[in-house]
């Protein structure tokens, strides 16, 4: 089964610059590159803009497409990188063109998805009324005083409304991005995705945006090699003091380091690797509930089920059925 088209919309016309490269650049090289000896077929990618003839310039870059808003309303997924700077800094208006195409796609049953401050144009399409959000958290003030019926979460990289998806800026768009194909594709592709590009394979949307950047992060701060080794003993009960011992460090300075670097505490961190080799585990063998909940250190079949269901929003038996060792054939089938 493929995973459908993804259609990126670039916003521009005479009186704007194009959206940021990055995040423009980010789902196209997560989205845009087919990797068939992970899934077979990829996804489709359309790169979609508003004016005629569709390109745009900014900074020395330059974008041409080959499509523009009659493929946008039809694309499985729809993604709005950044919207220009001066929507969010001047409130200049966004092309009516482009909001309305936007409200069709989603009439036609699109995923709808913002990086950044594409947050803005799903805003004002009305897509984000009455739901979470969130966009670079320097521009989530702005977000909530203009469109006030939008639940803003100015701390989280990114958020899964289901049908909406809004992510942070910068690298929380590439996050967001792996999201999606974890959705899609199941963890194993994901995770391999990251891996080729050299990126975190997994950090979860409710993870802060905020660093600390009183604690140095460095090559050498000593966290590398705590972590690997609590990755390879998961089915162990790991403890935030046996973590500290191994790094070399007191439990108050691990703690904080580690949330300098990963955004969340060594708890949260835990389980959610714990999750990781669960899906792992289902896609890849044939274990019975049971013992994967205990090689992935989550105990008994009851807390992974309740774990599983709560953070990745399916049973584990479920996601099986969907990702499983049979379902990598299936969608290299087609």
């Amino acid at each position: 089964m493929s995973p459908g088209s993804v259609a990126i919309a670039i916003i521009n016309d005479t009186d704007m610059q194009v959206c940021e490269v990055y995040e423009a650049a980010i789902a196209y090289a997560v989205f845009g590159h087919p990797q068939p000896d992970l899934a077979d077929p990829w996804y489709d990618l359309l790169l979609c803009s508003v004016s005629e003839p569709p390109a745009a310039g900014a900074r020395g870059f330059s974008v041409r497409t080959e499509h523009g808003l009659d493929e946008l309303v039809t694309a499985d997924t729809v993604i709005v990188p950044s919207v220009p700077d001066g929507v969010v800094s001047r409130g200049e208006a966004l092309p009516a063109a482009f909001i309305d195409a936007l409200r069709q796609a989603a009439r036609n049953g699109a995923r709808m998805v913002s990086l950044c401050t594409g947050a803005f144009a799903l805003a004002e399409a009305g897509l984000l009324d009455g739901r979470r959000a969130t966009a670079h958290w320097t521009n989530t003030a702005d977000l909530a005083k203009r469109y006030p019926r939008v639940e803003v979460d100015e701390a989280v990289l990114y958020i899964d409304e289901g049908d909406v998806l809004t992510s942070a800026g910068m690298s929380a768009g590439m996050d967001l991005c792996l999201h999606l194909v974890r959705r899609d594709l199941g963890a194993h592709v994901a995770n391999q995705l990251a891996r080729r590009m050299v990126v975190s394979g997994h950090r979860p949307g409710g993870q802060s945006q905020f660093v600390d950047l009183s604690v140095p992060v460095t090559d050498d701060d000593g966290l590398g090699p705590v972590l690997d080794w609590a990755a390879q003993h998961l089915d162990e009960p790991l403890t935030v003091e046996e973590m500290a011992k191994y790094a070399g460090l007191s439990t108050r300075t691990f703690f904080r380091r580690l949330q300098a670097v990963t955004g969340t505490t060594p708890l949260k961190w835990l389980l959610n690797q714990r999750l990781v080799r669960a899906q792992s585990l289902l896609e890849t063998t044939d274990l019975p509930i049971e013992r994967i909940s205990e090689h992935s250190g989550l105990g008994t079949a009851a807390n992974l089920r309740r774990h599983f269901t709560l953070h990745v929003g399916v049973t584990p038996t479920d996601y099986r059925q969907s990702f499983g060792a049979a379902a990598p054939a299936r969608r290299r089938s087609g």
